[in-house]
């Protein structure tokens, strides 16, 4: 009964999309694809930009006539942005509504606790930003669009070696994060990353997920004096970390790092002028150094549906990665000619897919080949307004010197204003 509850709450989001397209597909069964995704607590303002994303590949592939003939529906429950129902989520498009394919919600904190389930009934599993969720698992059916690459250390290399090019060279870093499964993964790499650079540690703790009040934080990594002040957080927390820093004048030289939420441009409209300064991690944006073929006429759909859909209006963060993913499982199915899972699982795991975000080819544990991280710095940031986020001059990019479109201000307490 607890179940049964728990699935009727996370199900009032259910969508069979692509019903409409049944009449042109004639008596042709759907191949259903199955997910939780967040739309409703903490990270829904991403979630809800990644549904957008796969919503429009579902009637961008309905239109071309499907996959192997046969129209795609979407199966998806709100996951609540809380762990404790996925599991249950999983269990239910597998066993009761078995769906021909799950792929995963936003988030390493999402896509974990489905791996059990997944392995379970082994079924292929394709995921959206999930940080080495299957380095403890090594399950050979996972792949994850995950734009980190194949090492927890390649995730914040980027910022360490911006830092270790500044001069003089800052010395001490302050490792803040959240007591959860992101956070503590990338904490990992920092560490890794801090000993290759030799940036000595002076401050390294966590804080509990539900706090609300970051002011004694930033007051206690401030007593330590560090040169760096790296920090691995959520949305709401970010937002919280990013205030107290501004509020309590925060002296450090750089300072960011692992910020999730900041790419999203409700907390950019929210926070405006306070993000000048901060060096964090993104994804993609339209900077003319990556505008890859595909992505801007998605950009164009994307943003023309999210009026109405009342989300962010942008949809730089996960919309086309979340489309991208599922172009990769699109062709994997075309590709093999099949939907039997070991068949796509096969074709994915040995070919290069073009798509909106470029060529993505798979490596070990399914992630990514190669990183395709990017370090930026928001700069000269005013007011709250919109039109500033547009166009792809701000953030700036940084790193990797293929991307880079701009050079940093230094030091943060500098930039800040």
């Amino acid at each position: 009964m607890q179940r049964r509850s728990l699935l009727a709450g996370a199900g009032a989001a259910l969508a069979l999309g692509g019903a409409p397209w049944r009449r042109a597909f004639g008596a042709a069964k759907p191949i259903r694809i199955g997910f939780g995704m967040a739309l409703t607590g903490g990270i829904a303002a991403n979630g809800r930009m990644a549904l957008l994303g796969m919503e429009i590949w579902r009637d961008d592939i309905n239109k071309k006539g499907g996959l192997l003939g046969r129209p795609v529906e979407l199966v998806h429950y709100d996951d609540q942005s809380n762990p404790a129902n996925v599991p249950g989520i999983y269990t239910k498009l597998i066993d009761v509504d078995k769906v021909d394919f799950v792929v995963s919600g936003y988030g390493t904190n999402m896509i974990a606790p489905a791996m059990p389930v997944v392995i379970a009934h082994n079924v292929l599993f394709l995921t959206l930003f999930g940080l080495a969720v299957n380095h403890q698992f090594h399950y050979p059916k996972y792949f994850t669009m995950t734009p980190t690459g194949p090492t927890v250390a390649g995730t914040t290399r980027g910022f360490f070696e911006i830092a270790a090019a500044q001069k003089p060279k800052p010395e001490t870093l302050a490792l803040v994060a959240a007591d959860a499964e992101y956070p503590k993964t990338t904490s990992v790499g920092v560490r890794e990353n801090a000993k290759i650079f030799g940036f000595k540690i002076v401050y390294d703790r966590t804080y509990p997920p539900d706090t609300v009040d970051y002011t004694p934080i930033v007051r206690a990594v401030q007593a330590t004096n560090p040169d760096i002040v790296f920090v691995a957080s959520y949305p709401p927390d970010s937002v919280g970390m990013v205030r107290a820093a501004n509020e309590l004048g925060l002296k450090t030289k750089l300072f960011g790092g692992g910020m999730v939420g900041l790419q999203t441009t409700s907390i950019k409209l929210e926070l405006g002028p306070l993000l000048n300064g901060i060096v964090n991690y993104d994804f993609w944006f339209p900077a003319p150094t990556m505008l890859f073929p595909g992505v801007l006429d998605f950009i164009k759909t994307y943003q023309a549906r999210a009026a109405a859909a009342g989300i962010d209006p942008l949809g730089y963060y996960l919309g086309p990665w979340a489309y991208a993913y599922l172009q990769i499982l699109g062709e994997g199915i075309t590709g093999a000619k099949s939907i039997n899972q070991d068949k796509v699982a096969d074709y994915i795991r040995s070919h290069t897919f073009k798509t909106v975000m470029g060529d993505i080819k798979f490596g070990p544990d399914g992630e990514l080949a190669q990183s395709r991280m990017i370090f930026t710095q928001y700069q000269h940031l005013k007011g709250h307004g919109l039109d500033q986020f547009k166009g792809g001059k701000q953030p700036v990019v940084l790193w990797p010197a293929k991307y880079k479109d701009g050079s940093i201000i230094y030091p943060y307490y500098e930039a800040r204003t």
